[in-house]
């Protein structure tokens, strides 16, 4: 059964949208796509 007062205590609002930007920016959200393009351009630089 769902305790809804421990669910109520561990509860935390949703970020604003300039928050959420704010917090999206400051972070470096390299994915996978970007890590190959690197790897590529780094091994034609050695060729």
């Amino acid at each position: 059964m769902i305790n809804f007062e421990r669910e109520l205590a561990k509860y935390q609002p949703s970020l604003e949208i300039d928050e959420a930007e704010e917090a999206i920016y400051k972070n470096d959200l390299t994915d996978i796509s970007d890590i190959i393009d690197k790897i590529l351009k780094e091994k034609k630089k050695r060729q």
